[in-house]
């Protein structure tokens, strides 16, 4: 397992896991996260000799939870041969190095977990270089960690002692790397917008796969489009966006992009460093939300799919809502499921039942997105016509009076761009 820049030691094997149960919790919502927590542990090849819930009234600034019930946990992680505390709940830097400093054992938090999860499944330099971003962020408040022993040193005079003069150069040295690694990605962002541009060059629409980690999204896209992505019973079993074409009836086409899954108490640096990765759904002209029937959690899938979603700023796009594993969920899952999001699709990657209804609605949205559509640009606005010879269909071109009256097709995602200058458009608000 892969570690931050402090003084624990690198070889951990067993982990204790505590989860938190807070006021503002739905009862049984903690017990759920550690369960998920126990999955993630598990993908960093750790063993979980242990775990427990703590009921918590209000949070303390040293430990998050009071003294004496902090020492008896720290006793009973010792107890079972624990090497490293995992808490479901975010913790300060300080309240790290105060457990640290307590258990005598590496701590770490939930974020720290998906961060190693995270890293240990990237392998494009795309989501090599965001998840390395992620982590230095999140490693640059806590060095004090890796200089315990040294902040102790308090020379005289300004300059501090060897500590504070080391630790001041190990934070420039971060501090460097993340605009590094930004200056990366802004090079990453761009060649993948020149590919972007090529591929709507050609009025194909388009269409993401998201949904929660684990949901069957990557195997739905390999039933779908015969491709073949890496599909494994794992969380974050894949990082990378990967773009595939689907063929479907009456010669439509539609480009469908797989994303990386989403997960309750996704880091927010997370959410930052991925955007690159995640433009594919803000540009997507449709998305297409897996869920997995089967899992006792859909419910809460569901609703943090569709808050990443809106944290992205994408949460008014036309979302196509499936549920996946229907071969292995019970009538009472698929009635739950009807309720939830009523009018969603039912389907099984694994026997490909549904399938054909599912191709279906994407023709159905395809022709309702793009629908040809008669234009009329002013002389002075080449620019328009410019856009959309590139992102568009020109199907019939001709000049009037002082301007150019145009009949095309052009991609939902630039629907904004082209509206005002639709004949028998609503006038635009001043």
């Amino acid at each position: 397992m892969a570690v931050f820049p402090t003084d624990k030691p690198s070889n951990l094997q067993r982990a204790f896991l505590i989860g938190v149960q807070t006021a503002d919790m739905a009862p049984g919502e903690a017990a759920e996260l550690l369960g998920e927590l126990k999955e993630l542990v598990e993908n960093l090849r750790l063993a979980v000799v242990g775990s427990t819930l703590v009921n918590l009234r209000a949070p303390t600034p040293a430990l998050l939870l009071g003294t004496g019930k902090a020492q008896e946990l720290a006793d009973t992680a010792k107890a079972a041969g624990a090497d490293v505390i995992v808490f479901d709940e975010q913790l300060s830097p300080a309240q790290q190095r105060n457990w640290e400093e307590l258990a005598g054992v590496a701590v770490i938090d939930r974020e720290e977990v998906i961060l190693e999860v995270f890293a240990d499944r990237a392998h494009t330099r795309e989501a090599v270089l965001q998840v390395a971003l992620a982590r230095m962020e999140y490693s640059l408040p806590r060095l004090t960690r890796a200089w315990t022993h040294l902040s102790r040193q308090r020379g005289k005079g300004g300059l501090g002692g060897e500590g504070e003069t080391q630790l001041e150069q190990d934070r420039r040295l971060v501090r460097d790397r993340i605009a590094h690694l930004k200056a990366e990605l802004v090079e990453v962002v761009q060649q993948r917008g020149v590919q972007r541009r090529r591929r709507l060059r050609v009025p194909v629409p388009t269409a993401s796969i998201v949904g929660y980690t684990n949901a069957g999204k990557s195997s739905l896209l390999n039933t779908l489009t015969g491709a073949h992505v890496l599909a494994e019973d794992k969380l974050f079993a894949t990082l990378d966006p990967t773009t595939r074409q689907l063929q479907l009836r009456g010669n439509h086409k539609l480009l469908v992009t797989d994303t990386v899954g989403f997960i309750r108490r996704l880091p927010h640096g997370l959410v930052e460093a991925f955007k690159a990765t995640l433009e594919e759904v803000v540009v997507a002209d449709f998305l297409i939300h897996v869920l997995d029937v089967s899992n006792p959690n859909v419910e809460q899938h569901h609703a943090t799919t569709l808050s990443v979603l809106g944290e992205l700023g994408a949460a008014d796009k036309t979302i196509l809502t499936v549920f996946n594993k229907i071969d292995v969920a019970t009538e009472a899952q698929l009635r739950a499921a009807r309720h939830l999001a009523p009018g969603a699709l039912f389907v099984s990657a694994h026997t490909r039942a549904g399938l054909d209804e599912l191709e279906a609605r994407c023709v159905e949205l395809i022709a309702d997105a793009f629908a040809p559509s008669e234009l009329l640009v002013p002389h002075d606005r080449f620019d328009v016509i410019a856009r959309l010879h590139e992102f568009g269909e020109v199907q019939e071109e001709e000049h009037v009076d002082g301007a150019v009256r145009i009949k095309g097709r052009f991609p939902p995602a630039q629907a904004g761009f082209f509206a005002p200058f639709i004949v028998g458009a609503p006038p635009a608000r001043p």
